[in-house]
């Protein structure tokens, strides 16, 4: 059925634009708000991450922005691999979730790592940070 007002429905998609996604992904925004409220700089580097795994976790009392505050975590986490680690980059599963694909094809799935940090502290964002650069 062809229905003009409707358009093509079955359009080929572009192919992802890897430094658009890394840019989108890398906003962080509550994340960066929180940490710049404690004094806290982030600037993509290993040693913002060791930053942050000093936080107090104020954010653990509040059960709406714990899992938005994870996500962000984890994607933060996913930027300083990015862009530090070499051969690493963003990918997505077929259901559109962020992870990072190292060099040697592994996948690191960041935002469960986040999500994990958040809620418990552990475990901390350098030591997954740490495991990552040296494979």
């Amino acid at each position: 059925m062809n229905i003009p007002f409707l358009g093509h429905r079955q359009k080929k998609r572009a192919a992802p634009d890897p430094e658009g996604i890394a840019a989108l992904l890398s906003e962080c925004e509550l994340l960066r708000s929180q940490a710049a409220e404690a004094g806290v700089r982030l600037d993509d580097t290993a040693a913002s991450l060791e930053a942050l795994d000093q936080l107090v976790p104020r954010w653990r009392d509040d059960e709406e922005t714990l899992p938005w505050l994870g996500n962000d975590a984890g994607l933060y986490l996913g930027t300083v691999i990015v862009r530090s680690v070499p051969g690493a980059a963003w990918d997505l599963w077929p259901d559109g979730h962020p992870v990072v694909r190292l060099a040697s094809g592994r996948e690191v799935d960041v935002v469960t790592a986040g999500q994990e940090w958040a809620s418990s502290g552990a475990p901390e964002l350098s030591q997954v940070y740490a495991e990552v650069a040296e494979a």
